[in-house]
């Protein structure tokens, strides 16, 4: 009765009030790490040499740097050249910046499985370099590039849990101060496991539905 009361007097509304600062990270970091990822996938194949080797070290940078290490980097690093950035801010860039490297790659390669005589049709109907990507080829690599690209997402939503290390008290913050003042570690992270259990399942049946209703009949394989 008392583990009871504890868990609907302490731990829910600690943990609801994490679970909504841990959403407004992952909303906009989701978004603008895809965005990213599309912009940095579409310059490695399509890209000029320049823009090619730039976008290639951006993605070796921010795929061979730890995240915590950048969420460091953003919140401790920045303020010795000036920059002061919220821990939210903080947050939201290194998980932004880290997930779009990682976008970058499924992109690539799903642009890469595009057969060259597409390109060949576009060119001979005088599309120009860039409506012929936009157009004709962006539209379906994104659609092969659906499934690694949800993976990224449903990674971003449990190492969302970071945030905490750089002072944004998100859903694993508030389940630290709480567990840390109550000494009850095996209820407290049981329950935020649940609740990121929860986000990952709730993600894993919407990416499941855009999936089903982004194939084409008769050109992709339903299973």
């Amino acid at each position: 009765m008392e583990e009871l009361l504890f868990l609907q007097r302490e731990i829910l509304p600690a943990l609801f009030k994490g679970l909504k600062v841990s959403i407004l990270l992952i909303v906009p970091s989701a978004f603008c790490g895809l965005c990213i990822g599309i912009l940095v996938g579409a310059l490695r194949v399509y890209g000029g040499a320049a823009a090619r080797r730039i976008a290639d070290i951006y993605v070796a940078l921010f795929r061979g740097v730890p995240l915590v290490v950048q969420l460091f980097t953003w919140y401790f690093g920045l303020p010795h050249v000036g920059i002061y950035l919220s821990p939210f801010t903080a947050s939201v860039l290194g998980f932004s910046l880290c997930s779009g490297a990682y976008h970058s790659e499924y992109v690539r390669g799903a642009l890469l499985s595009i057969k060259k005589g597409q390109l060949l049709a576009a060119q001979a109907l005088g599309f120009t370099k860039l409506r012929m990507v936009m157009i004709v080829i962006l539209p379906q690599g994104l659609r092969r590039a659906l499934p690694g690209c949800g993976n990224e997402l449903i990674y971003l939503i449990k190492y969302s849990s970071l945030a905490y290390m750089v002072t944004c008290i998100e859903l694993t913050g508030e389940a630290k101060i709480l567990a840390s003042h109550s000494f009850k570690y095996l209820e407290v992270f049981f329950a935020v496991g649940v609740f990121y259990l929860v986000l990952v399942s709730v993600a894993g049946r919407l990416l499941h539905y855009l999936e089903e209703h982004l194939t084409l009949p008769g050109f992709e394989h339903h299973r």
